[in-house]
């Protein structure tokens, strides 16, 4: 669990689901007179290595090119779908074929303990972490949190954002920034036609 999901109180059976997606920074922004930079945490094997070890997630295994390509199609195909409505998630068969297409390279198998049963990965290099992120991804679906995960609605930011508001109808990752910037955007325009 990262500082972000901590801060922004990310269920812990979000968090790394949560923190994958944010890997990706999108924001451009000018906040109090600066620039926020964009960054992609894993724009390398390297990074993807560090990402995983700060989350717990690997032990510092070698990622090949071709694990990194896997998890950027895993993570932009997250994305993808966070990015949509609900109702979309629901119906476009692009996104459903895409998330397949990107998780079936992390097979989960049913593993039955004292407590219940948990989702292990079948995987054993150094991506089986990611089949955690993919298991949160499944669980939260099956129990309808993943609802709740959705991608800021502004052009400047795309930041996934856990919806804590009762009716579940946020569409900012945070309503006095991006939210504030939106509604005082729309309002411009409209004062420049009524003009």
């Amino acid at each position: 669990m990262s500082k972000d999901s901590r801060k922004f109180k990310v269920p812990d059976d979000l968090a790394n689901l949560y923190d994958f997606a944010n890997t990706l920074d999108l924001r451009r922004f000018m906040h109090h007179g600066v620039q926020h930079p964009q960054s992609d945490a894993l724009s390398s094997a390297a990074g993807l290595t560090a990402w995983m070890s700060e989350q717990k997630l690997g032990d510092g295994k070698k990622i090949t090119p071709a694990m990194l390509a896997t998890a950027l199609q895993l993570r932009s195909s997250m994305r993808d779908y966070l990015q949509s409505d609900l109702i979309e998630r629901q119906r476009s068969k692009s996104i459903a074929r895409a998330l397949n297409q990107a998780t079936r390279h992390f097979p989960l198998v049913a593993e039955a303990h004292d407590g219940g049963m948990t989702l292990r990965p079948v995987r054993n290099d150094a991506l089986a972490g990611l089949s955690t992120v993919v298991a949160e991804f499944y669980n939260s679906a099956a129990n309808g949190t993943l609802d709740r995960l959705k991608m800021c609605a502004s052009d400047e930011c795309y930041r996934v954002f856990y919806d804590r508001s009762k009716p579940g109808t946020r569409r900012w990752c945070v309503s006095a920034l991006c939210g504030n910037r939106e509604k005082t955007r729309t309002y411009r325009e409209r004062q420049q036609v009524t003009a």
